[in-house]
């Protein structure tokens, strides 16, 4: 082959390749709000609670997660730091109660308004990491499996057994919810009950899940009333794609088996999370990428939304 020809044919490729990265990044997520993340261990309301916060910024809003039936908060810390990554303050407490006549790890709705009382605290707080930096009118939930459905009745402003002990009112604060594993199935039924929610509300739903199954969230995501509200399948994740490792201990596992990697499940989990939250507050390049670039730009994802 003619030198001169092999340069300029190798020019042209690395060119087109520059190309071709500049359109991928192009469409990749917004950058993170900082990439350093701290974090402490507080009680709220009496729960122990780990919190996650970005070293930088101030009003940043509160996030607070719901866990899984019997999963401990230790096991959401990397998807917990992961969110806090993109502005957020990430509360993930342990709350114990009785369900059923058993003690447990069993999220409930009032936490909602228990967690506005700790920002409003946290934020007059001079020995508070977070003092004078919290924005304290914007409230936003996550969830997990048993959490999430404890997410949607909040969204609702409702009371649904077994995931609230007394009459749930959202906090005026409520922005958004987005969860994980979650759906509206009627608890030891088959029904699934419609989301009469005020907020927007994004389902992430793993293809794997054999606890909380695909089809289980595609209904409950058609049977949700409120707009905006997204269907957001990571291919491959299954139950426990948001913790650090697979079937925490003391949880029900999941015998489906997974195939994306764990790390990288949790950090597409944890990415969309922050991306859907951060577009229903009002962040425009939160936004381009949820309904535009995201679902493109992330070979495990599929995007089904109404505005």
């Amino acid at each position: 082959m003619n030198v001169t020809l092999f340069r300029s044919w190798k020019q042209r490729a690395a060119a087109i390749s520059a190309a071709l990265l500049a359109v991928t990044f192009a469409a990749a997520p917004a950058a993170a709000a900082t990439t350093a993340v701290a974090s402490y261990t507080t009680t709220i309301n009496g729960d122990s609670a780990d919190v996650y916060y970005p070293t930088t910024g101030t009003r940043l809003s509160v996030a607070l997660f719901l866990q899984g039936a019997n999963v401990d908060k230790s096991h959401y810390s990397t998807y917990a730091s992961t969110l806090a990554s993109y502005g957020f303050v990430v509360a993930v407490p342990n709350h114990t109660r009785s369900l059923f006549g058993v003690s447990g790890l069993y999220p409930e709705g009032a936490q909602a308004g228990w967690a506005v009382d700790w920002a409003d605290a946290e934020d007059d707080n001079p020995a508070s990491p977070l003092y004078k930096r919290i924005n304290e009118n914007e409230l936003v939930l996550a969830g997990h499996s048993f959490g999430a459905a404890t997410a949607l009745s909040i969204s609702a402003g409702l009371c649904i057994i077994p995931f609230c002990a007394i009459a749930n009112i959202a906090p005026s604060e409520l922005e958004a919810v987005v969860t994980y594993g979650g759906n509206n199935v009627l608890y030891g039924t088959d029904l699934v009950l419609p989301v009469l929610n005020t907020v927007p509300v994004g389902y992430i739903q793993g293809t794997a899940d054999g606890v909380a199954t695909t089809s289980e969230g595609q209904t409950t995501y058609n049977l949700t009333a409120g707009t905006p509200k997204a269907f957001i399948q990571v291919a491959g994740t299954n139950h426990y794609g948001i913790t650090n490792g697979q079937n925490p201990a003391g949880a029900l596992p999941d015998a489906s088996a997974q195939t994306l990697n764990q790390a990288v499940g949790v950090e597409t989990i944890a990415r969309w999370s922050a991306q859907w939250l951060l577009a229903q507050t009002g962040d425009s390049a939160a936004k381009k990428y949820v309904y535009t670039t995201g679902d493109a730009a992330d070979a495990n994802v599929t995007v089904t939304y109404v505005k």
